[in-house]
């Protein structure tokens, strides 16, 4: 008897322009996954909306991200891709996960602390509070075993673990314990102009960030202004925050070893590295490109595509939501 496969889910907000850092850190490594797990993919829709969004930008950027999924290789055929608020149960199951959630555990959690110093408690929505107990039912309605995680994202895949434990130990084993599930590759892509920090969307600086539909000049253009130092060496050092991360990128766009990068450019400076760099990505990035304007020219497949995932993704979710229900002690519809 064949042995089932680990379920794997993740999800990609659709509340900006995805960077190389999205590319580099996560939709590479998922496409080598889809062979070996049985993945989730969803577009989070639901999380987009704790900050203000225009209507209009938001439905064109989710289409792009479901785009950008299948120019990396994500296969419809191998992974479930669904849009998640085409999914009522994640809305649902959130709600009754937020009563076996305490206010104070949502309360430290980082991006809650760090947005109400930023902008004061009065001024930022209650969903940023409750964000990630929604994030708890995108993974536990899936049964998911793993799920990719950065280190900024750690704590949410705790509270998840938490909540889950919870509602078993109330009731009876309902959910999976999901453990985080750590790439064999990839890199921390970091800010062009702040290299202490990871590479964001959100950064107020567009030179911090390169994004996967930047145009060629475009990505020459920040490279050529992404901080440096005054060494003049090209070598992988936590004292060289700017060339480190530079080499990390020039890594996983070429395939070349960290070592293999040093040796190349001894002696050379920084003027051609970073030329050798823009380039690196930029060879990678346009096929990607090129496939994800043709994916946004054909709406009736992308249609059919999220449509087909979200009907797999419904039903399983509607399972796990049944059980939730009738374990909490809720009267069950009449067919």
């Amino acid at each position: 008897m064949e042995e089932s496969k680990k379920v794997i889910f993740s999800g990609i907000q659709p509340s900006g322009n995805l960077t190389i850092g999205n590319y580099y850190g996560a939709l590479k490594n998922w496409v080598k996954l889809q062979d070996e797990y049985d993945t989730y993919y969803c577009i989070v829709d639901l999380h987009a909306i704790t900050v203000k969004q225009e209507p209009k930008e938001l439905r064109r950027r989710t289409l792009e991200v479901l785009a950008i999924y299948l120019a990396c290789g994500l296969d419809p055929e191998k992974n479930t891709i669904f849009i998640q608020s085409h999914i009522p149960a994640h809305s649902e199951a959130a709600w009754l996960l937020n009563c076996f959630t305490y206010t104070g555990e949502l309360s430290r959690m980082t991006q809650f602390k760090d947005k109400s110093a930023r902008y004061g408690e009065s001024s930022i929505s209650a969903g940023l509070l409750t964000y990630p107990v929604l994030m708890a039912a995108d993974i536990l309605l899936y049964n998911a075993d793993l799920v990719p995680v950065g280190s900024d994202q750690k704590q949410h895949l705790e509270i998840t673990r938490d909540i889950a434990s919870r509602f078993n130990n109330l009731y009876s084993p309902t959910f999976k314990i999901p453990e985080p599930y750590i790439g064999k590759s990839g890199a921390r892509i970091m800010d062009l102009q702040h290299p202490e920090k990871k590479m964001s969307k959100s950064a107020d600086n567009p030179n911090s960030y390169i994004l996967i539909m930047d145009p060629p000049e475009v990505i020459r253009n920040k490279i050529n202004r992404a901080v440096t130092d005054t060494i003049g060496v090209v070598k992988y050092s936590d004292d060289q925050p700017g060339i480190k991360n530079l080499m990390d990128i020039l890594s996983v766009a070429t395939g070349k070893g960290i070592d293999e990068i040093e040796r190349e450019y001894e002696g050379q400076g920084y003027a051609k590295f970073k030329k050798d760099v823009g380039e690196a990505i930029i060879e990678e990035l346009l096929p990607v490109q090129n496939k994800v304007k043709e994916y946004l020219n054909n709406k009736d497949l992308l249609e059919a595509i999220y449509t087909k995932g979200s009907e797999k993704a419904n039903y399983v979710a509607r399972k796990t939501l049944s059980k939730m229900q009738r374990k909490i002690g809720f009267v069950a519809k009449s067919r």
